[in-house]
């Protein structure tokens, strides 16, 4: 099973994410300092890029009630501002005994993948959270 989710990092997504973070690296915010890096320009935080495959994981595969276990990352190309980053999760191995799925994960712009990695989530059925008493 395959699942994608795509957004398009804005100016503002940056800006709020430095903000709630606390990740004010210049890098991020700064034209004239990013300008002298070897990217030569800003680019999203990494930690921005990856909440794509949190948001593939919460509202596509394995959806809503999906609870994180880990995840790992590996960034392979920047996102600058403006960029459309499409994440896609691939089922590549469940264990029904401990309720556990081991995703793959990909970021990609365009066709440059900018992450991948693995995930770990502990996925509920629809029957599970119906089933629960109301707090």
């Amino acid at each position: 099973m395959t699942a994608t989710f795509a957004k398009t990092i804005t100016e503002a997504d940056i800006i709020l994410f430095a903000g709630a973070s606390g990740d004010n690296n210049a890098i991020h915010i700064n034209d004239e300092f990013a300008k002298t890096t070897p990217f030569g320009g800003r680019i999203a935080h990494g930690m921005l890029t990856a909440s794509v495959i949190s948001a593939a994981v919460a509202n596509r595969l394995p959806g809503p009630g999906a609870i994180y276990i880990s995840q790992s990352l590996n960034f392979r190309a920047p996102v600058r501002p403006g960029d459309t980053v499409r994440a896609e999760v691939t089922v590549s191995e469940v264990n029904r005994e401990r309720t556990r799925v081991l995703l793959r994960t990909v970021c990609k712009v365009d066709d440059t993948v900018v992450i991948d990695g693995e995930a770990l989530v502990k996925p509920t059925s629809m029957a599970r959270r119906t089933a629960a008493p109301a707090s």
